[in-house]
């Protein structure tokens, strides 16, 4: 287990916490929170602002295959999968890579990339038992078992364990107070964010060995 970010190549914007907690109402988390249209394709205070394909995730999977040495016989395995378009760069970057991907959203998974929406799934994270033990090379799961209570994040910790000889995660944290702050003006979806040494101490408790990092606004 290791504390690694894997997502340094990916594109980083400039966010504006008080700017976005000014303009968020409780009924903007609440559409947020049923990830359908609005939270993928609406304006920006439900979610992506739209979520449209533009390569960004090609470094970063270039980025897993190095670090997790990914062939073309290995199998990936996407938590929180979206529309996607990680996926479809797994198949781009690495030929004859298999991959699988599930998510909450059948609007993501209605509106996913072609060549991969055969291979995605709705599903939730707490219960993938539709994959055996060990059946996946690695499990990614990007800023999605968050989005759950504390049991059915722990529960979502348990299965990605369970199926994935390899993983890597991340989720909202925060290290400082100021961290903190902004973590809470910022979030419109998650329902378990917390502390990184809380994190770390959740790790433990349920048996999670995998790779993690953090998104801290």
């Amino acid at each position: 287990m290791a504390e690694i970010d894997l997502l340094d190549r990916y594109p980083r914007t400039k966010r504006n916490p008080d700017e976005r907690a000014a303009s968020l109402t409780d009924e903007d988390r609440r559409v947020a929170k049923q990830f359908g249209s609005e939270y993928f394709d609406g304006p920006r205070n439900r979610g992506y602002g739209g979520y449209r394909y533009d390569g960004r995730w090609v470094p970063v999977v270039k980025r897993f295959a190095e670090h997790y040495n990914l062939t073309g016989s290995s199998r990936v395995l996407d938590v929180g999968c979206a529309k996607g378009f990680m996926l479809h760069d797994f198949r781009q970057v690495i030929p004859g890579i298999t991959v699988a991907g599930i998510d909450i959203s059948q609007y993501a998974i209605d509106n996913s990339m072609e060549d991969v929406r055969p291979f995605l799934k709705v599903g939730n994270a707490k219960d993938l038992s539709m994959f055996g033990d060990k059946s996946f090379d690695l499990v990614i799961s990007i800023n999605t078992i968050h989005n759950l209570k504390l049991e059915e994040c722990k529960k979502a910790l348990k299965e990605i364990q369970r199926v994935g000889k390899r993983a890597f995660i991340t989720m909202d944290a925060w290290r400082t107070p100021e961290e903190e702050v902004r973590m809470k003006k910022w979030n419109i979806t998650a329902e378990t964010f917390m502390h990184v040494d809380d994190w770390k101490r959740l790790f433990n408790e349920v048996g999670y060995t995998g790779d993690y990092y953090w998104f801290i606004p």
